[in-house]
C-alpha cells in the first residue's frame, strides 16, 4: 500500500496550548490521527514525523525517498528561513504539499516569503487542520494518477 510522509516542524509539537488564538487548540495528536483517518479512506498509509531540528527534518525528507510517495510538510518557521529544507524536497523528487494551519500571508511580513512553496506541487494555507485533509486528498489523486 502507498504511503505518504507527513512532517511537522518545529514548535508543532505545542499544538492545543501555543498560541490558542492564532493556531487553535488542536493537537499534533489530533492532527495525525485526522491524518491518519483520511490517508485510510484514500487507500494509503501515512506515517507522521515531527521535529524541532532542521537536521531531523532533512534526513526524514532523504528517508521518504526510498519509503514514500509523497510529502505533506509543515515547516513552521523553517517555510521562511530554510533553503536546505527546499532543497531536500527538491532533491528528492517526491511530490509535496506544503501546509499551515495559519494564513502565514496575513500574519508578519516575515512570513509571507516560503522558500518550500516553490518545490511543492501546491501550498495549503489558513485552513487549520483541515489543511492537511486536502492535502492527502490530493496526494492521493496525483499517486493514483501515476506522479
Amino acid at each position: 500500500m502507498s504511503s505518504i510522509l507527513v512532517i511537522n516542524g518545529p514548535n508543532l509539537n505545542l499544538l492545543g496550548s501555543r498560541e490558542p488564538g492564532v493556531y487553535g487548540t488542536t493537537t499534533l495528536e489530533d492532527i495525525e490521527r485526522l491524518c491518519a483517518e483520511t490517508a485510510g479512506r484514500c487507500g494509503l498509509q501515512v506515517a507522521c514525523f515531527q521535529s524541532n531540528h532542521e537536521g531531523a527534518i532533512i534526513d526524514a525528507i532523504h528517508d521518504a525517498r526510498d519509503r514514500h510517495r509523497a510529502i505533506v510538510i509543515n515547516p513552521g518557521a523553517y517555510t521562511h528561513t530554510s533553503v536546505a529544507i527546499r532543497d531536500a524536497i527538491a532533491g528528492v523528487g517526491l511530490p509535496a504539499i506544503e501546509v499551515h494551519l495559519s494564513n502565514i500571508h496575513a500574519r508578519e511580513r516575515f512570513r509571507h516569503h516560503s522558500h518550500i512553496a516553490p518545490v511543492a506541487v501546491g501550498q495549503i494555507t489558513g485552513l487549520g487542520p483541515k489543511g492537511y485533509v486536502l492535502a492527502i486528498e490530493a496526494l492521493a489523486d496525483i499517486i493514483n494518477k501515476g506522479g
